[in-house]
């Protein structure tokens, strides 16, 4: 569980990358669970977004691709998302 100053550091570093993952009309796929496990491992913190063409809303959709991977959900703003996890082979954020 991240505490609010960690949550704060994550969205600064979150402001600065553009979205790797997009969700459209197929939600939530396997191939999406794939690539959501090996970019958290590869980046630690990866951004996302929820297109127009996706049915559910996209708190759901980044709280259910959190959960899949089990990264923490930084924020949602609008249809963008940011997930955290720390990798287990090279940790590159370091966290207070």
């Amino acid at each position: 569980m991240l505490t609010g100053k960690q949550k704060r550091h994550l969205r600064s570093l979150g402001n600065q990358i553009t979205p790797i993952l997009l969700v459209g009309k197929e939600e939530i796929t396997d191939n999406l669970r794939r690539q959501v496990t090996d970019a958290l491992e590869a980046r630690e913190l990866i951004k996302g977004r929820v297109l127009q063409n996706c049915a559910q809303i996209p708190e759901n959709i980044a709280g259910q691709l959190a959960e899949d991977a089990g990264a923490e959900l930084v924020q949602v703003i609008g249809r963008n998302f940011l997930l955290y996890k720390r990798s287990k082979d090279k940790p590159k954020i370091e966290l207070s």
